[in-house]
This record gives C-alpha cells, sequence and structure tokens, in this order.
C-alpha cells in the first residue's frame, strides 16, 4: 500500500520535488499539492518585475498544472494549523487533509504594522502579486501629477523595490515620484561597507533619498509616523521590513527557532515530528541559522526530495549541507545591479546581466517541466 505525501507551498524548495512527482506516484504513494495560488512566483524577479523589465509570465511557475498532469492532487487553498497527532493539516476552507509525510515550503510574510487588509495605497512586496497591484497604481498616479512614494526597510528589498518603481516611470515616460527609503538608523546595516556604498550611489543618483533619522513607529494609510513623531505625508508605501516565516508553526504549538520557523536538523526533518520536513524561508535550520536568501532554498532542492521518498520508503537520508560563500546580486532598476562573492564587488550593467542571465536560466529550466 503507498503512503500519503502532502506538499504544502510550490516554492523554491520544493521545485525539484514537484519536477518528479511521478517518481512517487510509480511507487504507489499518493500525492497532495497544497497551496494559495495555481502558479508560484519567483521573489528573485520580482522587483524585476514591478519595474517591468519582466512579464508576470516570465517569473512564474504553473504549480497546478505540473502537479495535475503527473497525476497528483492539487488543492488551492492556505494550510492554516497542522494536527501533528492526528497526521492531519487543516485549510482555510475547514477542510482537513491527511499525510503519513508532509514537508513545507510555506514561505514567509511581511509584518503589516497592524494595518487593516483594506488600507489602501499600501503594498507589502510579498506576495508578489502585489507588486502587480502596485505597478499599476503607479502608473495610474505619474500619469498625471508628482506622488511621493516611501519604502519601509533598510535592506535590499527596499533598494531594489526603489530602483524598479524609478526604473518604472521612467521608461513609461510618467512624472517621476519622489522616492524615499526609510531605512530606521542605517541603511544596510548587515553588509559590508563597501557594498553599501556602491548600492546607495547608485540610488542617490538617481535622486532615490535614504532617509536614516529613526524607526517607523506606525503606518497608516497616505501616513507614517516615526519614532521621533516626525510624521511623512505619503501618496504610496510600500512595506519592505523583512520576512518572518509563515506562522502556521508557532500557531501549531510545533518546536520553532526564535524566528518562528520550524525547527530542524540536518536532514531537513522537524526535530520533534520526524514525517515533518520543510525548505527555504519557513524553516530554522537548527545546526546552522541561514540567511533568507533563495540560494539555499536552491541548495535544499535534491536533499529535501531524497528525503521524503527515504522517509516514504524506510531508507537512508541524506545530510544537507548549506555551502560556503553565496553569490549576491541585487537589481537596482535601470539595467544597472550591485556583484559580490567573497572579494569581489562590481556595480553597473554587467553585474545586472549576470543577474539576469542567472534568474531566466533558472526560470526556464523549470518552466519547461510544464
Amino acid at each position: 500500500m503507498g503512503k500519503r505525501l502532502v506538499l504544502i507551498g510550490g516554492g523554491h524548495a520544493h521545485m525539484v520535488t514537484l519536477a518528479k512527482l511521478h517518481t512517487f506516484i510509480e511507487r504507489g504513494h499518493h500525492v497532495t499539492v497544497i497551496g494559495p495560488s495555481d502558479h508560484h512566483y519567483y521573489s528573485g524577479m520580482g522587483p524585476g518585475m514591478l519595474g517591468r523589465t519582466y512579464t508576470p509570465a516570465e517569473i512564474r511557475f504553473a504549480t497546478r498544472h505540473v502537479v495535475e498532469k503527473q497525476g497528483a492532487a492539487f488543492i488551492r487553498d492556505k494550510a492554516v494549523e497542522i494536527l501533528a497527532r492526528e497526521k492531519k493539516v487543516k485549510l482555510a476552507s475547514g477542510e482537513t487533509v491527511g499525510y503519513d509525510v508532509i514537508s513545507f515550503n510555506a514561505g514567509s510574510y511581511v509584518p503589516r504594522f497592524d494595518l487593516h487588509e483594506d488600507a489602501e495605497d499600501i503594498y507589502a512586496v510579498k506576495p508578489i502579486e502585489r507588486l502587480m497591484e502596485a505597478q499599476a497604481r503607479i502608473l495610474e498616479l505619474t500619469a498625471h501629477k508628482k506622488i511621493t512614494i516611501g519604502i519601509l526597510g533598510g535592506g535590499p528589498s527596499s533598494a531594489e523595490i526603489s530602483g524598479n518603481i524609478w526604473h518604472l516611470v521612467h521608461n513609461a515616460g510618467g512624472t517621476m515620484p519622489h522616492i524615499t527609503i526609510f531605512a530606521g538608523k542605517r541603511f544596510m546595516s548587515r553588509f559590508p561597507d563597501n557594498v553599501r556604498s556602491k548600492v546607495e550611489r547608485s540610488l542617490t543618483r538617481r535622486d532615490i533619498e535614504i532617509n536614516t533619522s529613526g524607526y517607523v513607529k506606525s503606518v497608516q494609510s497616505r501616513r507614517l509616523t516615526l519614532s521621533s513623531n516626525e510624521t511623512q505625508t505619503l501618496d504610496l508605501i510600500f512595506l519592505a521590513v523583512g520576512v518572518k516565516p509563515n506562522p502556521i508553526f508557532n500557531n501549531s504549538g510545533l518546536a520553532t527557532g526564535p524566528d518562528g520557523g520550524l525547527r530542524v536538523n540536518e536532514y531537513l526533518q522537524s526535530v520533534d515530528h520526524p514525517e515533518m520536513f520543510g525548505g527555504g524561508d519557513c524553516i530554522y535550520f537548527e545546526k546552522q541559522p541561514l540567511d533568507k536568501v533563495g540560494v539555499f532554498a536552491v541548495r535544499q532542492n535534491p536533499v529535501l526530495y531524497h528525503n521524503l521518498m527515504a522517509a516514504l520508503e524506510d531508507t537512508p537520508m541524506r545530510p544537507f549541507d548549506p555551502g560556503g560563500d553565496y553569490l549576491l546580486i541585487f537589481n537596482l532598476g535601470g539595467g544597472h545591479g550591485v556583484l559580490r562573492k567573497r572579494w569581489l564587488l562590481f556595480g553597473g550593467k554587467i553585474a545586472f546581466k549576470v543577474k539576469d542571465y542567472i534568474d531566466r536560466k533558472f526560470m526556464k529550466e523549470f518552466q519547461a517541466i510544464e
């Protein structure tokens, strides 16, 4: 008798497993994939899509199609709770789905400062679909007048979003908005000075302001308040204040890391439920806490696929090795980027072209499965 494999999410860490679902089915196992959308969007190309360097179709993977054509089941819904003792996952619709082995690539979210969901003209950088709505709104407003746009957050995401907003309006021939990054006390604080200065120069040359006068205390539609009680009036606000793992693990009483991610061992396996696995932004790798960057999800792919099959068939598992330093490239809009790998650092058009080549190659490889 085959066993039941359930995958939560169709993100980067599940790509190899999704491409090889047929191998589980051929061995008699039943596979169900649960996700909130029929497509998965590659977040590394999200800012480029905002700036119209890429179309939405170029940065997405047809999850439902790939799942169903291999004979597995796809459920368009959101997992909200894991009933670990019963080996079931509860969905937003109220339905429950049973499993023998389950894997999470449930992603992360951007904190919203206790905003109401219907707050107008405020856009989180995740999910990527929100950037499509933001793009249309920016073009609508800048076609008629000069507006002000604020990006909350001092990390790479705020840099990429601001640069690609500039790129979008510049190419559309609209009235260039006043763009401000509200970076707290220090912009790009976790990066070396040489990386930070290259990114800053690229943005400030285009009159993108970087505000380091204090952290944001509260946000409302078209208005934010800093810790100093200074207020700013803005037409559009973007939330790029870092990401947190999907809250489903804390909500379900599972062992988590300090960030709320599912705590996993060297096999990407839950430390207290051996039938649970995970990868990407939603896990906390106990052996060596990892940066929330896509490269680790990509490296986890073959290990996760191998260990899911091993868990179903009681065969030896393979440990995950995060590897060494990774290539880091920022897309700053206007066909420019900044690239860093160990001692190598440079900016400009070549840096962007390297990122563009790598990203397009990654997407074409997995879109070919469709």
